[in-house]
């Protein structure tokens, strides 16, 4: 009888010393995996801010002309062997996220790495996203202004300038009309897809726009898979 009580007292200590035991394998397995994600960057913050310059300077004013120094740029400078380039700049979307509102065009998609258009002509705000990215924010048109808890003065983007939002960190941000800018963001890219897609089944109902988000989304990321680019 005692032997039957002792075995009773111990089996949910084995079982919850068990489910610690994974609990702490899988974060360690989870920290190894993200240590490596440096390892599967192509694209990198100063070349991407170098080619927003050249962009403003080539096509001052003119955002479609922007759009298209940029993807000559890129598809020049990287080999379709390398990194794959969405080159149909008619494929925009519209993105609800955070209470912001805006269009998208998504140049690159991957599993570390994406490059979007982003902007609105109308102007928005909104909460920025906790995310598990790096984000470089490049203004290409118009005005970004933003602030973190606690800052009682704005921050000011214009043009040319680089508004940079590390991961794990979030803000308030203000978009006024016309503004656009070339965004691009290195980390876990996968994670960040529910900021951008819940606000459409959760208010909008656009359903065709989650759909064709989903669909470039996932169609740019397995075209990359299919050259090895992680």
């Amino acid at each position: 009888m005692a032997t039957k009580k002792s075995q009773a007292a111990t089996s949910p200590l084995m079982t919850w010393g068990t489910r610690l035991a994974v609990f702490f394998a899988f974060l360690a397995t989870c920290g190894w995996i993200d240590s490596l994600r440096s390892t599967f960057y192509i694209l990198d913050p100063t070349t991407i801010h170098e080619v927003a310059k050249s962009a403003i300077a080539a096509s001052p004013g003119d955002t479609r002309g922007m759009i298209t120094h940029i993807l000559a740029n890129l598809t020049a400078t990287y080999p379709e062997t390398q990194l794959r380039i969405n080159p149909d700049a008619s494929e925009w979307v519209f993105n609800n996220a955070g209470g912001a509102m805006g269009a998208m065009y998504i140049i690159h998609a991957s599993i570390t790495e994406y490059l979007i258009i982003f902007g609105t002509p109308l102007g928005t705000e909104g909460h920025t996203g906790l995310h598990t990215a790096d984000d470089y924010f490049n203004i290409l048109v118009g005005e970004q202004w933003a602030f973190a808890p606690g800052a009682l003065e704005m921050e000011r983007y214009t043009p040319g300038t680089v508004h940079f939002l590390p991961r794990f960190t979030a803000k308030q941000y203000k978009m006024h009309e016309g503004c656009f800018a070339l965004e691009y963001a290195r980390g876990w890219i996968p994670l960040m897809l529910p900021f951008g897609l819940l606000d459409t089944l959760t208010s909008t109902l656009d359903i065709p726009t989650f759909y064709h988000t989903a669909r470039i989304t996932g169609r740019e990321m397995i075209k990359n898979l299919l050259i090895g680019k992680i």
